[in-house]
């Protein structure tokens, strides 16, 4: 949790975060994940001033605990000080024991956010999926909370000015808003409806940049005229040219009958997709079973 200090932009973890997408998809399935087409709602997750604290954060938990389909689990939330935003004790179940920092007590609002990653915790624990380290694990679970529908609130409680800023989770904002674009082109949604902070709407508008450029890499035929250009002269080269510039994801290299296939990412999944070289092509990713227009 970043309080009044500085916070950290850019994409700095953004290959981790892709990796993320792609263990979710091999984990859950692509039928899995279809059933989460609806993020939480504000109403769901509202805490006024006047609320009881421990039976509004209850309250909350037990909203997320149903979003994520764990119908067994039952959150216990409790408050103290820490450095942390939260902290949740990862054990066999069903109770599972959540401290919150004490800062909620007087930022409610944002409860709802620091609920849904250490919720997810126990979603990605009972599913026995990790990261190793403890880096790539915070961002394993920032990545499954917002792609799977509960992520928005962690950009929203994202507010920074010349005097102060807060952000809560592992992602910088704009990585947030990175995998909360891929969720809406997935399920047509916008979640940008739903944000009360301005900082977190530029996040999400500045991710979604970002994965529509997914969408534009050579060899898919809504690549621009560069990038075309570039895979053109790659292509001449291959597989004997020189190694790829950085940015470039696809890769050449011959098949056991010395014919040329190309690999490149998935625009939706990441998982890597191998096809000839030989012209207009249309692949089937088999993991998220997105349909791609090729120019190989």
């Amino acid at each position: 949790m970043a309080n009044d200090g500085p916070v950290e932009h850019g994409y700095p973890h953004l290959e981790t975060v892709r990796a993320a997408i792609t263990a979710l998809y091999k984990r859950l399935s692509y039928d899995t994940i279809q059933t989460f087409p609806t993020s939480v709602v504000p109403a769901d997750v509202a805490f006024c001033d006047t609320d009881d604290l421990y039976l509004g954060a209850q309250r909350v938990a037990h909203e997320l605990v149903r979003h994520y389909r764990l119908p067994d689990a039952r959150l216990i939330v409790s408050f103290r000080e820490m450095r942390h935003a939260a902290n949740v004790e990862l054990a066999a179940g069903p109770e599972y024991f959540v401290e919150l920092n004490d800062r909620f007590r007087t930022h409610r609002r944002d409860i709802g956010a620091a609920l849904a990653h250490e919720v997810m915790h126990v979603y990605l624990h009972r599913l026995d999926l990790s990261f190793p380290g403890v880096r790539d694990n915070e961002i394993l679970t920032d990545t499954a909370t917002t792609y799977l529908g509960a992520g928005w609130l962690l950009l929203d409680a994202f507010r920074e000015d010349g005097a102060s800023s807060q952000k809560l989770g592992y992602l910088t904002p704009e990585e947030f808003g990175y995998v909360l674009a891929k969720r809406a082109l997935v399920f047509g949604e916008d979640p940008s409806v739903w944000f009360t902070s301005a900082q977190a709407y530029t996040a999400y508008v500045k991710g979604m940049e970002l994965a529509r450029r997914d969408e534009r890499q050579p060899p898919l035929t809504a690549a621009g005229w560069a990038g075309r250009r570039r895979y053109a002269r790659d292509r001449r080269h291959a597989p004997a040219g020189p190694p790829p510039q950085p940015g470039v994801r696809y890769r050449f290299s011959p098949d056991g009958g010395g014919r040329l296939r190309v690999s490149f990412p998935c625009p939706t999944c990441h998982q890597r997709i191998r096809v000839p070289v030989r012209g207009r092509v249309r692949a089937r990713c088999a993991l998220c079973r997105s349909v791609l227009e090729c120019d190989t």
